[in-house]
């Protein structure tokens, strides 16, 4: 099994989950991140004023999937995640030895 993690921007999230639907993977979890790579600091103006963007809002898609479906998976993902500019699109791909389920009793 592959663990898969992907950093997308966040207006592409409909767009990723349809693209894994249709390849039949319907499980993901999502969490907001920020974070700066190459892109690093930019000014935005709010209400006039100026001021600097040290992390960029994006965020962190984890999937664990069969090793048939991992390249799959990562086609869908980069093809509907973006055009592919600096700061989009980062994946991470990881063996998986074991997984399980945790139960409340």
């Amino acid at each position: 099994m592959k663990k898969i993690e992907a950093i997308i921007q966040r207006s592409k999230l409909d767009e990723v989950q349809d693209a894994l639907g249709e390849i039949g993977i319907d499980g993901m979890t999502v969490c907001e991140v920020k974070g700066f790579g190459r892109q690093n600091r930019h000014t935005e103006a709010y209400r006039g004023s100026e001021y600097t963007v040290d992390f960029l809002p994006k965020l962190r898609i984890d999937l664990v999937v069969g090793d048939q479906n991992a390249e799959r998976a990562v086609n869908a993902i980069i093809k509907s995640a973006g055009p592919g500019k600096t700061g989009d699109d980062k994946i991470l791909i990881s063996d998986v030895k074991e997984a399980g389920c945790a139960l409340a009793i």
